[in-house]
């Protein structure tokens, strides 16, 4: 059901060579979404609602959402998962609350200031995929740390689900969401067409400076090609969970770790780096037992059967991180004895959930976390969505005419330098094409 990959003995040179990844040919996709956006980029709303026929079977009128839609959706929500959304929804404010920066200022000299001013941008598109399964967990991702980090605008979108109500509508609990963080502007589009949409602008949707939010490899491959155009959070590839756990770990709970990954989709990576082989055998006989009682078999049994998915042997704890580092999992946990300890020493990592009591599950819904987070890698080098996604730091210079003067020679012997005296005459221009000092 799951590989196993030895590296007990020695590591290799390059441990990215050797570990499970899925294979997501986004440049392959870069040439079906190219003309997609393009044509939404000429066509405006025409080209979204065509693309929306062809390849959601939805024929829209408008691609907004109207109002008494998501009224009448929040209206119809199980009181249960309303609780739920709202407790999610009040411990991701408590965090992302906490995420907020304040404007500093720093006296490089006397009479010389240099402000780091904290502004949101303007407006932002938040994108919720549909597919396989419903995610109004995303909208609040999404949506909490855009109003913490003050953004004024901000819309949401959708795929249409055919499934559901007149079919022309995202899936309700997805509108619920958004009616429960007060979002009224919301679009009935996904794939390439909507990132385009954010990206150009349509007579219905105005641009947007930022679109956040996992998607496809179509909804990826759209990011990479107007990256630019808009801003992007990243993109974001099938879903992964490492697990670093060692002879204390209860394979139970591994393997229901796992499988809640693999649930996913088919490409989705469940990953175990493990220095108990003991442990990898219990692993196996449950996950063979635990797939057998879920709902989405066959899903999860080729995601653990996988190139993407496998148990990684280890010799100790510090190969088993050199391991998880190398692999830079979206989500990691750690089952170890002194778990908190093994987890400090991690370097790469989207989120680390430490102990058994701390699973991914928790964090993709009601930990406060955010789960959108960085995959295929990239966690050696970005971050998850967060309210800093949201803002940017401006620099605001400020040097009175004493301070000026007294930069003033080092400026033109750095512009005199690089070869662009006009840098220097600049300043010399203020004191009468002189340098303040020269000559005392």
């Amino acid at each position: 059901m799951i590989s196993r990959i030895d590296l007990r003995g020695s590591l290799p040179g390059d441990l990215r060579d050797v570990l499970p990844r899925a294979d997501l040919d986004v440049e392959a996709a870069l040439e079906k979404v190219r003309p997609i956006c393009e044509d939404v980029r000429h066509r405006g709303s025409a080209a979204v609602r065509e693309y929306t026929k062809t390849f959601d079977g939805v024929d829209l009128e408008s691609a907004r959402v109207p109002a008494e839609a998501i009224g009448a959706a929040l209206e119809a929500l199980d009181p249960a998962v309303r609780d739920a959304l709202e407790e999610s929804i009040r411990r991701a404010r408590l965090v992302h609350r906490d995420q907020r920066r304040t404007d500093v200022t720093t006296q490089v000299v006397p009479g010389g200031t240099v402000t780091e001013r904290w502004v949101p941008v303007g407006r932002v598109g938040l994108y919720v995929p549909g597919g396989r399964a419903v995610y109004p967990s995303s909208v609040v991702m999404n949506v909490v740390p855009a109003q913490e980090a003050g953004v004024p605008s901000l819309a949401v979108t959708s795929p249409p689900q055919a499934d559901h109500g007149d079919g022309r509508l995202p899936h309700p609990a997805i509108l619920a969401a958004c009616a429960l963080l007060g979002v009224d502007e919301v679009y009935a589009v996904g794939g390439a067409q909507a990132i385009a949409m954010f990206a150009y602008g349509t007579d219905e949707c105005p641009r947007a400076d930022l679109v956040t939010g996992p998607g496809n490899v179509y909804v990826a491959a759209a990011k990479r090609l107007l990256k630019g155009v808009i801003g992007i959070d990243s993109e974001a590839g099938p879903t992964e969970i490492a697990i670093l756990a060692d002879h204390t770990a209860d394979p139970v709970h591994v393997a229901a770790d796992l499988i809640s990954q693999a649930e996913h989709d088919t490409l989705a990576a469940a990953v175990l780096v493990t220095t108990a082989p003991e442990l990898a055998d219990a692993v196996e006989r449950e996950l063979k037992a635990q797939v057998a009682r879920t709902r989405h078999v066959q899903r999860i049994t080729e995601a653990l059967a996988g190139r993407q998915s496998g148990i990684v042997l280890v010799d100790d704890i510090d190969a088993g991180l050199a391991v998880v580092d190398a692999y830079a999992a979206e989500h990691l946990e750690i089952h170890t004895a002194d778990a908190r300890q093994v987890a400090a020493r991690v370097r790469n990592a989207g989120a680390i959930f430490i102990g058994t009591h701390a699973p991914v599950s928790l964090g993709d819904y009601l930990a406060g976390s955010n789960h959108v987070l960085p995959t295929g890698g990239c966690a050696c080098h970005s971050s998850g969505l967060s309210v800093q996604s949201f803002l940017r730091g401006i620099h605001v210079v400020e040097y009175d005419r004493d301070a000026l003067a007294e930069a003033t020679a080092r400026v033109v012997a750095l512009a005199e330098a690089e070869d662009l005296p006009a840098h220097g005459a600049a300043l010399k221009a203020r004191f009468g094409w002189t340098i303040p000092g020269e000559g005392r």
